[in-house]
């Protein structure tokens, strides 16, 4: 019973904070809104008995994202001392988020704690979270697996072509031109009288 209202509490607040995370019109709030989504995801991954992969969701795009909200920040340019001034009015709304990531954060721990047996998909005898995860991943799901490597790579190309920009007056590197010059073209050969050097 336990378990099934963590679950159902988890899902209707990864919902509710993905709705926010593109309703909230002020970009501070959908990256915490984003935050909690990923602490509720992990919570449902904890429940799922997926340990590893909750800690990889929290440790990867957590961090990530405050890296991307640190670079927001740099980015909009805003002013520190006006931010200042209306900061006790979100003190309500930071306490509220608070508390429910430590009611999610106690859930969690009694789920692990009342009922440490519990879980969707018992592991092989002997065999760790993390290892029946690889084994799962790199045996039954290896294509999957590379074809999300394959699109992630695609992705990244994309963005650096769609980001890459040439400027007059930069001078850039022509691989081509530097793979076809030849010794005559490389070196000049001059004679120089005595007395007109420099």
């Amino acid at each position: 019973m336990f378990e099934a209202i963590a679950f159902y509490f988890f899902a209707a607040m990864l919902l509710l904070s993905a709705v926010m995370v593109i309703g909230a019109r002020n970009p501070v709030h959908s990256v915490l809104f984003l935050i909690l989504a990923f602490f509720n995801a992990a919570g449902l991954f904890v429940l799922l008995g997926a340990e590893f992969l909750a800690m990889i969701l929290i440790v990867v795009y957590v961090g990530a994202v405050a890296v991307l909200f640190l670079f927001v920040v740099m980015m909009l340019d805003i002013d520190f001392a006006e931010l200042k001034k209306g900061a006790m009015q979100y003190l309500p709304f930071g306490m509220v988020v608070g508390l429910v990531l430590v009611a999610e954060l106690v859930m969690i721990g009694g789920a692990w704690v009342l009922k440490p047996g519990a879980r969707a998909q018992p592991l092989p005898a002997g065999m760790q979270n993390t290892r029946a995860l690889g084994h799962i991943l790199y045996t039954d799901y290896v294509y999957y697996f590379q074809i999300a490597g394959l699109v992630l790579l695609v992705a990244m190309i994309g963005a650096i072509v769609l980001t890459l920009r040439s400027r007059p007056g930069v001078r850039r590197q022509v691989v081509a031109v530097q793979n076809a010059r030849t010794a005559a073209m490389s070196v000049e050969m001059l004679d120089v009288k005595p007395g007109e050097g420099a």
